[in-house]
């Protein structure tokens, strides 16, 4: 790490406006973050995730190695007494010793290039934001630096990745989806020991203490998480490296192991896959672009750190997001030309619409206002908010461009995205769709989180916002 910058302070406090405006006063401090209450229903919805979410996802692959994808299948031989839940769990593969090493070979390698290769990628890619960059104000008024190498870690981790298959030949393409299964094991002990971990730090060793959050229930604490930004030394932020890497760098060679596993078994790979690799890997090569960006969003800006992130980003996201491809290695679709193309026109359409709607936000906070969107001068709404220190910000909601469309008309092109993913896998089976059902159920609740939220930031503000803009996804519709 250079220097200069690791002297510096990695968090600032700044109390001032932040465009210079004299402060709005207001008699108390919005409500910013998560809730400081839980209600029975939340409390029991918490635990029953905590018990049985692990399950929720070895069911699905489960489905997939005993039952040739079908999701329903298990549940007709346990109702009419063909099977038992002993006996389904018997024929499961165990826990490996071999996949535990492959697992900690693997995250000892990411922290190594999170922590040990400052990003050089930005002097090098014209266009492309990496290094050390600032995230957002938090709560209690404090703005972190953050080391920007996730672009860099992932064409290391690839570059490595197709030199083994081509040339060194250390190891089988296909080891992913050899070991997919006690990797799963291995993968809920590191998310439930980092959410395990993060929960005692906030007691005992919290990074900054007024942006710990405490509701007074210990399952709630645990799942939603207790700290605003944990970090070890100055530069290892738990939310930054467990939502980038190690799940979403895995995600794409995950997909490889399945194409390379396709074609090991059939002797070709289909086009289906071929869609799902290419779709996914822009995706995730958008996210590690625009990596600095994400800084901004609601995982960074609003979500504590526990349970719900890390164990989220260890097992969650690299199963079940991973479906689709796990899908075609049991059922090889080949798409006719015209579905083929209408499916990757449905991806590459929901991209641009996802990418597009958070380029003109990002434009428009970058320049405070002074560009163009769409032709014409930005409109917005101008509001202000207090945070935790006292201190009286100003913020400005867009209203131009897509964001005029819709207020959160980004997950609505991810929603395509989702869809195009799924349909690749054809129509012969309910289990690669779960990923578009998840997705349409996390981000509806996504946006009524997050405008809640704003409502209680902004106050009459955010009033004057909705009246603005008064459809969430869908004009029209909602």
């Amino acid at each position: 790490m250079n220097g200069a910058v690791a002297m510096e302070t990695a968090r600032r406090r700044t109390k001032h406006s932040t465009n210079g405006k004299a402060p709005e006063e207001r008699e108390q401090p919005a409500q910013w973050g998560r809730a400081w209450e839980v209600d029975w229903f939340s409390l029991a919805s918490v635990i029953a995730l905590l018990c049985f979410a692990p399950f929720i996802v070895f069911y699905f692959v489960m489905a997939c190695d005993q039952y040739q994808c079908s999701i329903t299948q298990p549940l007709i031989e346990l109702y009419q007494g063909e099977t038992t839940l002993l006996s389904i769990w018997a024929r499961a593969p165990s826990f490996t010793w071999t996949a535990a090493k492959i697992y900690a070979i693997w995250v000892a390698f990411q922290v190594f290039l999170y922590m040990c290769l400052p990003d050089i990628t930005h002097k090098i890619i014209p266009g492309y934001v990496g290094g050390v960059q600032e995230g957002a104000r938090t709560p209690a008024g404090l703005i972190n630096k953050y080391e920007i190498n996730g672009l860099q870690s992932w064409l290391i981790t690839h570059a490595l990745w197709f030199a083994n298959a081509q040339y060194f030949h250390w190891f089988s393409p296909t080891i992913i989806v050899d070991n997919w299964i006690p990797l799963m094991w291995c993968t809920n002990i590191l998310g439930y020991a980092v959410a395990t971990f993060a929960f005692v730090k906030a007691y005992l060793f919290p990074t900054n203490a007024e942006d710990c959050k405490f509701t007074g229930n210990v399952f709630y604490n645990y799942m939603m998480g207790i700290e605003f930004n944990p970090r070890i030394g100055m530069w290892f932020d738990f939310k930054l490296f467990f939502n980038g890497r190690p799940g979403i760098v895995a995600w794409t060679l995950i997909n490889l192991s399945y194409m390379a596993k396709q074609q090991e078994l059939y002797g070709h790979v289909t086009n289906s896959m071929i869609l799902v690799n290419v779709l996914q890997a822009i995706y995730v090569l958008d996210f590690f672009w625009n990596e600095a960006w994400y800084l901004k969003t609601i995982d960074i800006c609003h979500d504590h750190f526990g349970w719900y992130l890390g164990w989220g980003d260890c097992v969650w996201l690299p199963y079940l997001y991973t479906l689709q491809g796990l899908y075609l290695v049991y059922h090889p679709v080949q798409l006719s030309t015209p579905h083929a193309l209408a499916v990757l026109l449905l991806g590459l359409v929901g991209y641009y619409i996802f990418r597009s709607t958070n380029h003109q936000k990002d434009l428009f906070r970058r320049t405070d206002g002074s560009c163009s969107i769409w032709g014409s001068k930005p409109a917005y709404i101008e509001c202000s908010y207090r945070s935790t220190d006292g201190g009286t910000h100003h913020s400005k909601l867009l209203t131009s461009g897509f964001w005029g469309v819709a207020r959160h008309f980004n997950y609505t092109g991810d929603l395509m995205g989702c869809l195009a993913y799924c349909a690749a896998c054809g129509f012969g089976h309910l289990l690669p769709y779960f990923y578009i059902i998840y997705m349409t159920i996390l981000l509806v609740h996504r946006c009524v989180r997050d405008e809640h939220r704003c409502r209680s930031k902004y106050g009459k503000d955010w009033k004057r916002y909705t009246d603005a803009v008064p459809y969430r996804l869908i004009p029209g519709v909602f």
